[in-house]
């Protein structure tokens, strides 16, 4: 991670704002889009000069207490400000508590139990790296209909450079952002890691959508929400995803997708075909 990382941050920020939404009275000469510096650094309570230091990455120190008024001044949600002081942390000695996140080297056989025990539900399990690291045959039988699973499979991978992925969701655009999304989150957190810069680099060089969505600079943890599906086998349904942090191993999320009780989406779940391979 270097110091470009935070300028480049901090100027997308600028940019997803116009100056009417802060407060900021809009001026008809603007030329671009967003606030401009001394906007911000106004704002924040910091010195034009010292804000212009941090954007172009020649300050090599930025304390706490301004990258909090500069996140007040953005009003940043809680993510994109923890995601601002990973970034800031990794040019000096500090950093804060329980940012940074540690690949798990196996998952407990807990967690299998635990996918067993929940037969009629699509149940996948995945690390910051959106490694697939567990998943159940009805999971896989939602979501991968026809992928290869002789390899490790990786989520973000398999979705940008598999073409039956870009075929089984109905908003491809909108899930593919959110998954470039909590990328960027893990980038920030484990900015040493080389597997998972590697593997960001694969897909900048392998996909233009990732390469495009990636320049957002957008950051989102793992969340819940509904998922429309266009199913080659059992035909269009909406499930509910819902990711649930397992506390026993940081790092590791459960996935549980759940339809409408009664609704035509919930008959078509039960449809799925089970390999005999998944199961």
């Amino acid at each position: 991670m270097e110091s470009k990382d935070l300028g480049q941050y901090l100027r997308a920020l600028r940019s997803r704002f116009e100056a009417g939404e802060l407060g900021v009275p809009a001026d008809s000469r603007r030329k671009v889009a967003g606030l401009r510096r001394e906007e911000l650094a106004e704002r924040a309570g910091v010195s034009l000069s010292y804000y212009t230091s941090l954007e172009q990455g020649r300050a090599v120190r930025a304390s706490p207490e301004v990258l909090q008024a500069i996140a007040r001044a953005l009003d940043l949600g809680q993510v994109e400000k923890d995601h601002l002081m990973n970034l800031a942390s990794t040019l000096q000695s500090w950093r804060p508590a329980g940012a940074r996140v540690s690949r798990p080297l196996q998952t407990p056989d807990t967690l299998d139990e635990l996918l067993e025990a929940m037969p009629d539900v699509p149940v996948l399990a995945h690390d910051t790296h959106l490694d697939l690291v567990a998943a159940n045959p009805m999971g896989l039988a939602l979501y991968f209909p026809d992928s290869r699973l002789d390899t490790p499979l990786n989520l973000a991978r398999t979705f940008f450079l598999e073409p039956s992925q870009r075929e089984l969701y109905v908003d491809w655009e909108t899930k593919a952002q959110s998954l470039t999304a909590m990328f960027r989150l893990a980038a920030g957190q484990q900015p040493d890691d080389t597997g998972l810069s590697g593997l960001i680099g694969e897909l900048m060089v392998k996909s233009p959508e990732f390469e495009r969505m990636w320049s957002l600079h957008q950051v989102v943890s793992p969340g819940s929400g509904p998922v429309e599906l266009k199913h080659p086998h059992v035909g269009r349904l909406t499930v509910n995803q819902h990711a649930l942090a397992v506390m026993a191993v940081p790092g590791i999320y459960l996935v549980a997708s759940t339809a409408e009780p009664g609704s035509p989406s919930a008959e078509r779940l039960q449809l799925l075909p089970i390999s005999e391979k998944a199961s």
